[in-house]
């Protein structure tokens, strides 16, 4: 990803970029804006590259041979997805929601294959029919939160992440979610005391931390970034995230981006 230019990029674009270097390309993983909700009839997610070919090869044929299996719809889906087919994987969803328009685990993965193709609305709207208000799954709202957030709606986000944490108390995707929403929004020490409380949750993944490395870089605080992305990141890949992080601040021509004290209300 090449830095946005300077005279276009506002301060928004600038974080929302800077969370998907450090999290999509640099450090390899996905942002947890693009969480999908773990399912029943999921596998485990490809590690790589061919292991998403062959889980693709694999669960393509066992779709081919039972259209009507849910559960090979959304693991030939997921597959496709870690191979960047996402307009494939959205038509196989499609076909599977048809057949199982009462599935949350079908809409649950169909809504997140829109999201990853850019279908906000449509995948917002799928979601949801994925789940009631009296039956609310958390996994679904956290997503619905990261769509939210794409869409630049991050107060509304934040109130999903509330509802989702309400269910699951500290959980470190949630709160991971939470606190990069807070730092869309430009609240950064909200964003960086969230994202330390994630990180010291049982089951949190090394994308967190960096998404707190990344929080704490925006406030200018390059050393202690690098220190922090490399618990988990390579040295080189830990000081090239905090390199592109400084280019792109020095092309907004030293933007110093407004911190908003956290709320009396405490909302989010």
């Amino acid at each position: 990803m090449s830095p946005l230019p300077a005279h276009r990029a506002r301060p928004a674009q600038l974080l929302a970029s800077a969370a998907l270097v450090l999290a999509l390309g640099l450090a390899g993983c996905k942002t947890t804006q693009s969480d999908p909700p773990a399912t029943s009839a999921m596998a485990a997610a490809p590690h790589d590259e061919a292991d998403a070919r062959d889980a693709a090869a694999a669960w393509g044929e066992r779709h081919q041979a039972n259209p009507d299996d849910p559960v090979a719809a959304i693991n030939y889906a997921q597959a496709l997805r870690a191979s960047g087919q996402r307009s494939q994987a959205v038509a196989v969803l499609e076909q599977a929601a048809l057949k199982n328009p009462k599935s949350s685990d079908v809409l649950g993965a169909y809504g997140r294959a829109l999201a990853d193709a850019g279908n906000y609305q449509q995948a917002l709207d799928v979601l949801n029919q994925a789940h009631s208000p009296d039956r609310p799954d958390w996994r679904i709202l956290n997503v619905q939160g990261a769509v939210l957030d794409q869409m630049g709606r991050h107060d509304e986000a934040q109130r999903y992440y509330a509802t989702a944490l309400k269910i699951v108390p500290d959980d470190p995707s949630v709160l991971s979610n939470l606190g990069l929403s807070y730092a869309l929004s430009r609240d950064l020490v909200r964003a960086e005391m969230t994202l330390r409380k994630a990180v010291t949750r049982l089951g949190a993944e090394p994308r967190v931390r960096q998404n707190l490395a990344l929080v704490v870089g925006l406030q200018g605080r390059f050393a202690e970034a690098e220190t922090i992305a490399r618990a988990d990141l390579p040295p080189d890949l830990a000081a090239a995230n905090v390199a592109y992080l400084r280019q792109m601040l020095a092309q907004q021509n030293q933007l110093q981006v407004p911190v908003a004290r956290p709320s009396k209300s405490g909302r989010g």
